[in-house]
């Protein structure tokens, strides 16, 4: 090799033992001290300077700076320092170090501080062999050289054996007697007969010590590396001694844990703090695959859970169905992309201008991706803890069922029926987790956090791997019945309605078709002031707008399927199948009328004895209540229920959130002596978004009867142009009003837009037109609700039928349709005007007005 591609480590002994460095070499140093580290890193130092090198010093460690920057002034040198926060976390610190290395580019000559100083911030080996693996490539790739350390037997062999596979050089220092000894472990691409030998360094030379006897007595002396716990290991069982410990001694190890599965202060974290105990914290730990936080889902089920625990006994005692999750922590993700070799692509997908292009490239790498051994061998074990039991994995990231980020229904949630032997169930849960971390670079999740200023902030995906709620129905598994439940209902339709006693949205099987909106399918609304008021509906229409099919998991076919009520009906229940299903009286009566009386009654799915013969409902509204209290703030529930027999069930509380409602507000005082014809609609309740007056610019309003006549792309065509009309009317005062049902995924039911593409409409409105099959879904509790709700949009449902209800379409199509107007910039290529019809107002506008109480609703023109 040329001497110009030798590169000086400042000790000559050294340069002699592993022949010099080389351009691209990361060297690793195994210390003893940080003295000793200082040493040789000032070495190199000096040689880079005489060298005429552009030197960098990365510091971020907990002490005084290794490299003397008066000295390096004094001789003139290249270089640069910068000073970084660990504590910041893995993801902004790594990409703060890679942002460096990109401006500093090719053939830089870099010191860091020693990495073992790492875990006093991430607590975790697993970040610091993440970090390691994602800078050393990239340093090696612009042809750099690069110090770093380790202290000796401060890291788990697993980290130790990730750092050697990658690194170039690997060296361990021993310090004895005020003598350095050095013993190479790893010298990429060089070697000679005695190179991985010790060898005491001299200021000149290097001593190599060959003889047995000698090599024996220097190694007698040094403690060998038996760690093999993780830092974050440690720290859990040193707290252990602290349970029998008097509560105020507990403490400062308490908020440790908390932090490190928790997060850093936070409303949430709080509450955590409140009802946790340190040995619920060591419990969930115990419990965690990998390192890191366990996610807001994980927090929110746990945190609810405790808090029913601690403030009503009875429920848990006498209903609660216990739990036994499992959390793959945090870093785990990070470390599935680092192994995975997507640590640059993220970078790329973290830019501005690459944050929607990048991320189709991105997510389809994560689709691609492993576990490495040591997470696989945990997931094994787990997955042999839950054998052919059902499971479900779902997202649990840091920003996710937090205050004012619901994140609902943004990454994916995956069943498992879990089927068939251990190697093809580590397969299927493989692809799950997959799908799951890859959901990360979903559009949709990418606008959601984009709209809330979240897009340049970690978002880190732990996951919640849950034993599926239900039992065994013949070939089928699945819940009794399941839903969603809200602490505060502000969407009644009747002025008698308590608002304060929430709500719940049921369905007969898995929950699924709760929280979506289910094309065709209704799920049973239920006020828990009066559980069995009627769902608001005309006579006759109950059957029509219920529940017609059942998701369950298919245990011989392995997968998730949707079956017919009729097969549903005829499955073994275990329990009085009355609970859910009656016979529709409504039919029958036809039936009878019609001379036919022989014919069976079908079901219909109305939960009607559930409802009137148990406790279930008073159940449920103590349950939200309460967590609600402890909250200071309504809350959103996922739950399922399972009986025994009659009367004996057990609700498994799966999820809980802060939901976001804007409350009663001031009443509102509505224009006096209106005449119908100012109206542009209004209603007699159905309405959304508390006590309000509204200023309305543009009511972008899409016709019907030529909607219809659209075939299917056609229509969502529409729908895109929507989402454009969306981006150019933010902050203009528009609202939206369309047929049937606003994000539906059937196009004939409604218009298929995304909520993203109507996230900036102050109201939307949902009209119905019986006669044509279109019907709003008053879908509380949904996913779609919960956007709504945190975007604080206003929403209405118009059922034509009703004489309280009045629609003046011809009112919105007298005003000039301004839709060219508005797109004429944009790239769309066909420009729907006979469809979507845009009205301007005019200089006075118009308003809504809306009264909860009341249950009064009007949008009229504008009266000062």
């Amino acid at each position: 090799m040329n001497s110009i591609n030798r590169i000086s480590t400042g000790l000559q002994g050294a340069d002699t033992v592993i022949d010099f460095l080389r351009l691209g070499d990361n060297v690793v140093w195994q210390v003893d001290s940080l003295e000793a580290y200082a040493f040789v890193a000032n070495r190199f130092v000096c040689q880079a300077v005489n060298d005429n090198r552009r030197l960098i010093y990365i510091h971020f460690g907990d002490h005084p700076r290794l490299v003397d920057e008066s000295a390096l002034r004094g001789a003139g040198a290249d270089f640069q320092i910068y000073t970084l926060n660990a504590g910041v976390g893995f993801e902004s610190f790594t990409s703060a170090v890679y942002r460096i290395i990109t401006f500093e580019g090719r053939q830089a000559f870099y010191v860091f501080d020693c990495l073992s100083e790492l875990q006093k911030y991430w607590c975790s080996d697993l970040m610091t062999g993440n970090f390691f693996q994602v800078t050393c490539p990239y340093l090696f790739e612009l042809d750099t050289v690069a110090y770093f350390a380790l202290y000796r037997n401060a890291h788990a062999q697993d980290t130790v054996a990730r750092i050697r596979e990658v690194t170039q050089v690997l060296l361990n220092l021993y310090t004895i007697d005020r003598q350095y000894y050095l013993h190479p472990l790893k010298v990429w691409e060089r070697y000679s007969p005695v190179m991985f030998l010790p060898h005491l360094l001299t200021e000149s030379t290097a001593e190599c010590i060959t003889d047995s006897a000698s090599t024996a007595e220097l190694f007698s002396t040094l403690q060998i590396q038996t760690k093999k716990l993780d830092y974050w290991d440690i720290l859990f069982e040193e707290a252990k001694p602290y349970l029998d410990a008097p509560l105020s001694e507990q403490a400062p190890t308490k908020d440790t844990l908390l932090n490190l599965l928790v997060g850093k202060e936070s409303r949430i974290t709080s509450l955590c703090r409140e009802y946790f105990t340190l040995k619920d914290l060591i419990e969930i730990e115990a419990r965690e695959i990998g390192t890191g936080y366990i996610g807001g889902k994980s927090i929110g089920m746990l945190l609810a859970r405790k808090i029913l625990e601690t403030r009503t006994p009875h429920i848990c005692k006498g209903y609660l169905e216990m739990h036994d999750s499992y959390y793959i922590g945090s870093d785990v993700f990070y470390t599935y992309i680092v192994q995975n070799g997507c640590w640059h692509l993220r970078m790329e997908q973290k830019k501005k201008d690459k944050y929607f292009s990048a991320a189709p490239k991105l997510q389809e790498r994560l689709m691609a991706g492993n576990f490495p051994t040591t997470i696989k061998e945990q997931i094994m074990l787990m997955l042999e803890y839950f054998g052919q039991s059902p499971i479900i994995i779902r997202s649990s990231s840091l920003q996710e069922d937090n205050f004012g980020n619901a994140f609902a229904g943004k990454y994916e949630s995956v069943f498992c029926p879990n089927q068939g032997t251990p190697e093809e169930r580590y397969s299927a849960f493989m692809e799950a987790v997959r799908k799951v971390y890859a959901s990360t670079m979903n559009r949709e999740a990418l606008e959601y956090r984009q709209n809330r200023g979240l897009a340049q902030k970690d978002e880190q995906m732990a996951l919640l791997v849950q034993r599926v709620s239900g039992d065994y129905h013949g070939s089928y598994f699945f819940p009794h019945c399941a839903g969603v439940g809200n602490s505060s209902n502000l969407f009644v339709w009747d002025k008698n309605t308590d608002s304060s006693k929430g709500m719940l949205r049921l369905v007969f099987g898995m929950g699924t078709r709760a929280v979506d909106r289910v094309n065709t399918d209704y799920p049973r609304i239920i006020t828990l002031d009066k559980p069995e008021r009627p769902p608001l509906l005309a006579y006759g229409d109950e059957r029509k707008f219920s529940q017609h099919y059942v998701d369950v998991i298919n245990l011989e076919e392995n997968k998730f399927q949707t079956i017919s009520l009729e097969e549903a009906a005829e499955l073994p229940l275990k329990t009085n199948i009355r609970l859910f299903l009656e016979p529709d009286h409504e039919l029958a009566r036809q039936f009878r009328e019609t001379g036919q009386r022989g014919r069976k009654i079908p079901d219909i799915i109305n939960f009607s004895r559930l409802l009137r013969h148990t406790d279930f409902a008073k159940v449920m509204e103590d349950i939200l209540t309460i967590l609600s209290a402890v909250y200071d703030y309504p809350v959103d529930i996922e739950f399922t229920c399972n009986f025994k027999d009659k009367e004996r069930y057990r609700i498994n509380l799966l999820q809980c959130r802060p939901l976001q409602t804007r409350g009663l507000g001031k009443t509102i005082k509505f224009p006096e002596r209106l005449d119908k014809s100012h109206y542009y609609f209004a209603s007699a309740g159905n309405f959304m978004g508390g006590n309000v007056r509204l200023p309305v610019q543009y009511i972008v309003f899409v016709k019907i009867k030529p909607y219809l006549e659209l075939n299917e792309s056609q229509k969502y065509a529409i729908a895109n142009q929507i989402g454009v009309l969306n981006h150019i009317l933010k902050n203009k005062h528009a609202i939206l009003v369309g047929p049937g049902r606003w994000g539906t995924t059937t196009p004939s039911l409604g218009v298929p837009v995304r909520f993203t593409d109507l996230c900036n409409m102050d109201a939307i409105c949902e009209v119905s037109y019986d006669s044509l099959g279109l019907m709003p879904e008053l879908s509380y509790g949904s996913h779609f609700f919960q956007d709504i709700v945190e975007s604080n949009i206003f929403y209405a449902a118009l059922f034509q039928k009703d004489a309280k209800v009045h629609f003046n379409e011809d009112k919105i199509l007298t005003k000039e349709n301004v839709l060219e107007n508005l797109l004429e910039n944009s790239k769309e290529e066909v420009i729907y005007s006979d469809v979507i019809h845009v009205a301007d107002l005019g200089d006075d506008g118009g308003e809504i007005y809306s009264d909860i109480v009341e249950q009064k609703l009007i949008c009229t023109d504008k009266h000062l």
